[in-house]
């Protein structure tokens, strides 16, 4: 089920809310916990078991994390951790990345003369596993590490893993940031209010914006590579850039705003990333809760800044790129970030921060560079795409549609600018200034309308980070 659909804004939503502010406090989180399940079936209906595969995952390491408990000396309590783990990343590894795995022995097989191969599975990766393992993972390691108790309630620890707004897409929740509000949180018209609007705001980003610049770069894409001149090749990575942003952060926006409307603060997943000066800022302000979630789990235990710097910087990257997906682009893709990250290390940060203009020109093209990696998944369209974004360094064939660039930049010049204005942080600011005004609240009310009569002419589409 998707946030910008009608079955979830008039159907789901409104009787969620419903039954949600009728029970008494005590049921609340199994109101919860019931309309999450619901919610995760609708998405994967087609696939059931994956149901059973999320309420596993709390099954298994709310028992992990009882066992520990028990367990007097650091053996145990490191046994029953691993247990859980081994669960965790098990689970995923057979999901998202065992065909991965398979394909490329097959090759390697191949290479080496060998006829047969192993035969692949094929599974159907569940929606949000990415994000619901690390949240519960995250978990596990904190009881472990002392830092939050052992949860006793098996319906509490599953009403954190499967609350509906960030289970899908996150952003990426640890139990100790919401553990004193699974108990006791604030119900209010104030924060009702507060959701609501700054679920319509992520809505109006995901579907006026995201969806819009999104239909240029599938245009682009229809087009094929090779027919693309070198203006519209750069305004359609431009495009993309625009869309992967606005749509995660769209949704970001939504899910925090249905949790405000439930009581919780959600913590924020972006801050402007497109203002950054150098690729280290930029993943600073970027999936900000992702970023977290490697640095506690992954950097510091493995040393941080302290020793094995680069070595640490390059696990980190590598585990980056596959989180977002099995294939070797994503690997290139985590890697490219590695050098460049380990280049702004050894001076090139402190001489962008030196000249700022420097700093935005630099991001400007190293931006859109790094998402083209990660949007074009077959290596060899890539290589065509970057002929056609640098047609003096590469031959390139073909045959290119004259005025294809007028065409499209026409086509597309409010949504573009729009995207562009919004990265500016000078909209955000002049909301947040006046939000509580009736000019803003008409605006909002307009947005959402807008955004209706835009999924009634089919102009929408699932969130990009769902197929992580």
């Amino acid at each position: 089920m998707v946030f910008s659909s009608f079955t979830f804004l008039f159907y789901f939503l409104p009787a969620f809310l419903l039954v949600y502010f009728l029970v008494p406090v005590s049921w609340k989180n199994a109101v919860i916990f019931a309309a999450s399940l619901i919610f995760y079936y609708y998405g994967v209906r087609e696939h059931p078991f994956y149901v059973v595969l999320m309420l596993l995952s709390v099954a298994v390491n709310y028992t992990a994390a009882l066992c520990m408990l028990g367990c007097r000396g650091k053996r145990g309590r490191t046994l029953c951790l691993a247990a859980g783990m081994l669960w965790n990343a098990g689970s995923l590894f057979v999901f998202k990345y065992l065909d991965f795995v398979i394909r490329n022995v097959n090759l390697l097989l191949h290479a080496a003369g060998f006829k047969a191969g192993l035969p692949g599975v094929h599974l159907v990766l569940p929606i949000g596993i990415s994000f619901y393992t690390f949240q519960i993972s995250s978990y596990l390691i904190d009881v472990y590490r002392g830092k939050v108790p052992a949860e006793r309630s098996l319906l509490t620890l599953g009403t954190y893993l499967c609350m509906f707004p960030q289970l899908i897409a996150g952003p990426i929740v640890t139990y100790s940031q919401v553990q004193s509000r699974m108990r006791s949180r604030t119900h209010s018209f104030r924060n009702l209010e507060d959701g609501l609007r700054e679920f319509t705001v992520g809505l109006a980003l995901k579907v006026l914006i995201a969806n819009r610049v999104g239909n240029l770069w599938t245009q682009v894409n229809s087009i094929g590579y090779e027919s693309i001149s070198c203006p519209l090749a750069w305004l359609g990575i431009a495009a993309y850039t625009f869309q992967i942003y606005f749509d995660f952060y769209g949704y970001s926006l939504m899910a925090k705003g249905l949790g405000r409307i439930m009581g919780f603060d959600f913590p924020d997943n972006f801050q402007n990333p497109y203002l950054s000066r150098s690729m280290t800022e930029f993943w600073r302000r970027w999936h900000m809760t992702l970023g977290g979630w490697f640095r506690e789990y992954v950097y510091i235990p493995l040393g941080g800044n302290r020793s094995h710097l680069y070595r640490n910087l390059f696990v980190v990257w590598m585990l980056t790129g596959l989180w977002h997906g099995a294939n070797w682009n994503f690997v290139l893709w985590g890697l490219s970030l590695f050098v460049l990250l380990a280049a702004e290390r050894r001076g090139l940060k402190e001489r962008l921060e030196r000249y700022p203009a420097l700093g935005h020109l630099y991001m400007l093209l190293v931006i859109p560079l790094s998402w083209l990696l990660f949007a074009v998944t077959d290596l060899s369209q890539f290589a065509v795409y970057l002929g056609r974004l640098f047609p003096f360094f590469a031959r390139t064939g073909g045959t290119v549609y004259q005025g294809d660039f007028a065409k499209y930049a026409g086509a597309y010049f409010w949504p573009m600018a729009a995207a562009f204005l919004c990265c500016t942080g000078v909209p955000g600011k002049l909301y947040r200034a006046w939000k509580a005004t009736l000019p803003v609240t008409l605006t909002l009310v307009f947005l959402f309308w807008a955004c209706v009569y835009c999924m009634y002419l089919g102009l929408d589409d699932p969130f990009l980070y769902y197929q992580f």
